[in-house]
């Protein structure tokens, strides 16, 4: 037994078209098989397309709150449209309103009088529909996750994706991403929604850019922090640092006297912001010790241990 489109929603039979949308948007981004990895993403995702494609449009929704799973036989029957004849009837022009109810199932009962008993439905639903039809009609705009790496967030650049369709088929897109976006950034594909109605334009697809975890960097706003190896005695002598960053090689001044912990900005080189100042990258210390000593390397830190007077316990 087919689902009810509103049930697959979790929408209330009134629901308004925009809440309707917000649904649809909230389970297809849920179930997206590019991010959903369950055995039954990509049906759910289609039951959800299917529901929302019917109750999106007026007059397919109306159709489906009057004769329910089997509305679609009644797409081409004449039944609801504007002067056609009941179902197996002749087609032509009534000459007046019927007195009784319109026989079969409807959305106020089993055809037995209920309060549709007075109304000739056929009429009023024909008329909402030319109201509600009234030309082309655009396609819904529609909503996916598009994943980078920190690298190729901060480069920018062509990408390519493949996104799985409401028909359950895949499709390609080449998606020009600007270079410094940042996680939530919405990157608009103009006309790539769904298809229109009636000739109308199709709507925009919508990519939510995610920034993938970096086993280097962290990210905080536009501000790249990673961490910076330095061995005791650059720590302890100040040292220049060679290193790599997202935007390339870098050297890093280690100032004399540094300790892990310490941070060391290198401005404007965090991420790119086309629109304003960009962010700062951020090298932390991280004093590394050698896993074993060699014979003269044991000596002199044992001499340097015996010199020193620093205690790093001492409360400063």
């Amino acid at each position: 037994m087919a689902k009810d489109h509103y049930s697959v929603l979790g929408v209330p039979r009134t629901a308004a078209a925009d809440e309707i949308q917000r649904a649809y948007r909230k389970l297809a981004r849920k179930f997206h098989p590019d991010v959903n990895r369950e055995p039954d993403a990509a049906d759910k995702f289609k039951e959800i397309g299917e529901a929302y494609d019917t109750l999106s449009n007026p007059e397919t929704r109306a159709r489906y709150d009057r004769f329910g799973a089997d509305y679609r036989q009644y797409a081409s029957s004449g039944a609801g449209a504007s002067g056609g004849g009941r179902r197996g009837g002749s087609g032509g022009p009534r000459p007046g309103p019927r007195p009784g109810p319109r026989p079969g199932p409807g959305p106020y009962g089993n055809g037995d009088g209920g309060m549709g008993s007075d109304v000739d439905w056929e009429d009023l639903l024909g008329g909402w529909f030319r109201q509600q039809s009234g030309g082309p009609v655009q396609g819904a705009d529609q909503e996916a996750e598009l994943w980078l790496t920190l690298e190729e967030a901060f480069r920018g650049g062509t990408r390519s994706i493949r996104l799985a369709q409401a028909d359950g088929e895949s499709r390609s897109y080449d998606v020009d991403v600007p270079p410094g976006v940042v996680d939530g950034q919405r990157i608009r594909l103009a006309g790539e929604g769904a298809p229109g109605r009636e000739g109308g334009p199709s709507g925009d697809l919508f990519l939510t850019v995610r920034i993938q975890p970096s086993p280097r960097y962290r990210l905080k706003g536009r501000d790249i922090y990673f961490d910076l190896p330095v061995s005791p005695s650059e720590a302890a002598l100040g040292a220049k640092v060679a290193t790599h960053a997202p935007a390339g090689p870098v050297t890093v001044t280690v100032p004399e006297g540094s300790s892990s912990g310490r941070r060391l900005r290198l401005r404007g080189q965090g991420m790119p912001n086309p629109r304003g100042v960009p962010g700062n990258l951020y090298a932390e210390i991280k004093i590394m010790v050698p896993p074993s000593l060699g014979k003269e390397e044991r000596k002199l830190y044992e001499k340097l241990a015996t010199v020193s007077t620093f205690n790093p316990r001492e409360e400063r």
